[in-house]
């Protein structure tokens, strides 16, 4: 080793602490996670109240920009119950963030964030309250400005929120799943996780012409019916995997423009390699790389809201899908927290 080069090194870091940067590009990021503190302590990860992605807890949305939710009700599911215990196990998932090296952004400094907790249901037996009391509780988010970030629960939890976010104005979506979730009433019900889509369309508050949806594949293709007709841009893993993630961002971002873009990930989109703890897994699915570089793709977009549903830690057995489903809120996050930034000016 050049040893005029480790003396300089040594001049330079030894005995300095974690935040004594260097380089100017790494001050920066340092000042905008830490501020004018220099303290190198942090949390204990093992300890305290647990929240999404170590965000401080709050009992109000007042005077956030973006609000973390959770939605702990997995009343429609078809296959294996347990996504209601999905919040609780994303919000047990530690060292997430703060910094997106790829994009640049570190969220908690680019917006008032907090973990609002959950949704507050009247019962915990009846669907039909149940997404009453979603689409209520959202209406209240909208009309304050705020921006939800949620984690399910059942994908059926997105039909409500996006009755709320799109009762003026009917929203694009961006949606990552193994299946489309547009078929019609399944056992006599309509509510159920594989249909949230086709009713948010009929409401009129989800535009299906500026609607993808990535990574689908299965058994069910003969129910998506619904998602060729109405006009939604359906890609197949097997497209996925022959254009390659820089093509589909850019097939992505052509197709909604500067639309109002909702992003809603199911974890069954992911090979369940990656994510078992789910209800309704599909084996050959995405990565998590792809998906992390799928949604990285989408900064600068109009984004007002994102999810992740289909958490259900009983079938998760290292944690595995928890891990996945943090990662993928936290570039949610960044999502959301360059959005607002960005309307700010």
């Amino acid at each position: 080793m050049d040893q005029e080069k480790l003396k300089k090194l040594r001049a330079q870091y030894d005995d300095t602490d974690v935040n004594d940067h260097k380089t100017e590009k790494f001050q920066n990021v340092a000042q905008q996670i830490m501020g004018d503190t220099r303290d190198t302590s942090r949390p204990k990860p093992y300890s305290g109240i647990s929240t999404f992605l170590d965000l401080p807890a709050a009992d109000s949305i007042e005077g956030l920009d973006v609000a973390a939710i959770g939605v702990p009700m997995d009343l429609a599911v078809s296959n294996r119950a347990g996504a209601r215990l999905g919040p609780r196990a994303v919000r047990a998932i530690e060292r997430i963030g703060p910094y997106n090296h790829q994009t640049g952004v570190v969220p908690k400094a680019e917006c008032m964030a907090a973990d609002v907790g959950d949704v507050p249901f009247r019962t915990r037996y009846s669907l039909e309250d149940s997404i009453e009391d979603i689409e209520d509780y959202y209406k209240r988010v909208v009309e304050a400005g705020v921006l939800p970030l949620s984690v399910g629960g059942d994908h059926s939890i997105t039909h409500p929120i996006l009755r709320a976010l799109g009762a003026n104005e009917p929203v694009a979506m961006v949606h990552i799943d193994a299946h489309c979730d547009t078929g019609g009433t399944y056992d006599g019900c309509k509510f159920h996780h594989g249909g949230p889509f086709r009713l948010a369309v009929l409401d009129g508050v989800l535009d299906p012409e500026k609607t993808i949806q990535i990574g689908i594949r299965g058994s069910s293709e003969a129910i998506w019916e619904f998602s060729y007709t109405s006009g939604m841009t359906v890609v197949h893993i097997e497209d996925v995997m022959e254009m390659g993630i820089p093509a589909l961002i850019n097939k992505t971002r052509e197709l909604i423009g500067d639309t109002p873009v909702y992003v809603s990930v199911d974890v069954d989109g992911f090979d369940p390699a990656y994510a078992p703890g789910t209800g309704t897994p599909e084996a050959g699915g995405m990565t998590p790389r792809e998906g992390f570089q799928l949604l990285r793709g989408l900064t600068g977009m109009n984004v007002i809201g994102a999810d992740v549903v289909e958490v259900a830690p009983m079938y998760d057995p290292t944690s595995n899908t928890a891990q996945l489903g943090a990662q993928l809120l936290f570039e949610e996050f960044c999502l959301l927290a360059d959005a607002h930034k960005r309307r700010k000016g």
